[in-house]
């Protein structure tokens, strides 16, 4: 996952994850720094998907 998404914009593009995904809690979406695979894999398992799917969906925010 591109760490600069993350760090750049996070509350728009957690705004836009919540959005397009109404199921997703800000507890879903809590970031920390150096934290990413943590979110990562909190998203995967909340939205069914894989790695790769939830990396191109953060990307096409």
């Amino acid at each position: 996952m591109n760490k600069t998404i993350i760090k750049g914009n996070w509350n728009e593009q957690k705004g836009k994850l919540k959005q397009k995904f109404a199921n997703l809690t800000d507890d879903d979406l809590k970031y920390a720094e150096g934290k990413e695979e943590e979110l990562l894999g909190r998203l995967q398992k909340k939205l069914g998907k894989s790695k790769e799917e939830v990396e191109k969906l953060m990307s096409d925010l």
